[in-house]
């Protein structure tokens, strides 16, 4: 491996490696190292302050409460099965990193919860197959104070928005798939310089690592055609918010197990999605981690305001697709989610919560076939519909007394997980859109 390894480095004329992780801000950071010490960082990887995991989206500050101090050192030791040469940054290649402390994976790793999680399902028999579909808006400087404006004024799948797209969107599509990842679908989003890039599902841990890749590779592409790329969930007031859904399916041994044979959910999916949509109130603060993420989650904006499940509802919060032919439905889309998010925590959260739905048996009620935005208040009590979360904050306050999710994370990581939270809820609550977008348009 060893001999193997430095002979691709060469062949690829790899100057430095850059091992990734995803913080407890949901914030993408690296840090890289010379291939010509490769002997000394391949198997033990780089160290990191574990205060690192205590860092709000603000600034390089710890939080209080979070547990973490400046004082303990973790390691990010590279999954070398990750490992990309880098198509946007030539001389440069990525990896994921595993967060180590003492020889055993730290806690307070976003990827090590994921990987227990997915162990957890595999104990019960089950394989959970993801795909997160992303949104994001290409930008552009303008002469007047560096404004930052869409590169087009274009409105949903417009051929238009292709054709003066064409070339950054070509360069992404191509980026990725040199990486391993399929480009399966992409259309001009509702925004002006909004855009839709489908990648295939696959494996859960890869599908987090895909969309750590995704969010690189659309920002690098993007900088080298001298554009701006960002995943905030609201950048505009005028214009579409971004979203990042979920895409799930439940397998064992290489059988789908969300269809049954009348063309509906099967029992098992149903009771996931029983277990989804009961802890959605508090999953929100992990799938929807931003303050700047409930601008986007307003009711008949197809973002999933409310939480209910239909069969081809884009304004339940989670929606069960249909296929033209049997076996149908094969899959569930969970809407209440954007790139904000850390994926490991966000895709790790949902296993939790189906699963304690599996185990319990939780029925999701009867699907709603209306936008349950035109209901009254009424008839959506007698239906057991409710509005989620406003903001952060609420998110946070489920979070913090939902027994089934916080004991999934483990004590460490959600002690850390929530008081970034809380820091970030503190400090931009009164922000406006404006000081928001400032803040977190290239943070995301």
């Amino acid at each position: 491996m060893n001999r193997e390894l430095r002979q691709t480095l060469e062949q690829q004329n790899i100057r430095f490696v850059r091992v990734l992780w995803c913080d407890n801000a949901n914030v993408i950071r690296g840090k890289a190292f010379h291939t010509g010490f490769l002997a000394e960082h391949q198997h033990r990887g780089i160290s990191i302050a574990i205060a690192q995991q205590a860092i709000p989206v603000m600034y390089d500050a710890v939080a209080p409460d979070s547990g973490l101090s400046p004082v303990g050192e973790a390691w990010l030791v590279p999954d070398w099965t990750t490992y990309n040469a880098l198509p946007y940054a030539l001389g440069h290649a990525r990896v994921m990193g595993d967060m180590v402390r003492n020889g055993e994976s730290w806690a307070l790793c976003p990827r090590g919860f994921l990987k227990r999680m997915i162990a957890k399902a595999e104990s019960e028999g089950l394989q959970v197959l993801a795909a997160f579909e992303n949104e994001f808006y290409l930008l552009q400087q303008t002469s007047d104070r560096g404004a930052i404006v869409p590169v087009d004024e274009t409105v949903f799948a417009s051929t238009l928005a292709m054709d003066l797209n064409l070339a950054v969107i070509d360069d992404i599509a191509e980026a990725l798939l040199a990486q391993g990842i399929p480009v399966e679908r992409y259309y001009p989003e509702s925004g002006g310089g909004q855009h839709e890039i489908a990648i295939r599902y696959t494996q859960a841990l890869q599908s987090a690592d895909w969309q750590i890749v995704f969010r690189e590779t659309v920002r690098g592409v993007a900088l080298r055609h001298g554009l701006r790329a960002s995943f905030l969930p609201k950048i505009f007031a005028d214009q579409a918010g971004s979203g990042c859904h979920l895409h799930l399916s439940l397998w064992r041994q290489g059988e789908n197990l969300m269809p049954s044979e009348t063309g509906e959910l099967s029992a098992i999916a149903r009771a996931f999605v029983g277990g989804i949509l009961h802890h959605l109130p508090a999953l929100m603060a992990l799938t929807t981690p931003s303050v700047n993420s409930y601008r986007r989650l307003q009711p008949h904006f197809w973002s999933g305001a409310y939480r209910c499940w239909g069969l081809d509802n884009r304004e339940a919060a989670v929606r069960v697709p249909s296929n033209p032919e049997l076996p149908s439905p094969t899959h569930i889309e969970l809407k209440t989610v954007d790139a904000s998010a850390n994926p490991y925590l966000a895709l790790g959260a949902t296993i939790a919560a189906g699963l304690d739905g599996i185990r319990q048996g939780l029925d999701p009620g009867e699907p709603m076939a209306i936008d349950p935005g035109h209901l009254s208040e009424a008839e959506r009590q007698q239906r057991s519909i409710d509005r989620l979360p406003e903001n952060l904050g609420v998110a946070i306050e489920h979070l913090s007394c939902n027994k089934t999710l916080l004991e999934a994370l483990g004590a460490d990581l959600s002690q850390a997980f929530l008081a970034v939270r809380k820091m970030e809820w503190k400090a931009l609550q009164e922000k406006t859109l404006e000081e928001e977008v400032k803040l977190l348009l290239e943070r995301y």
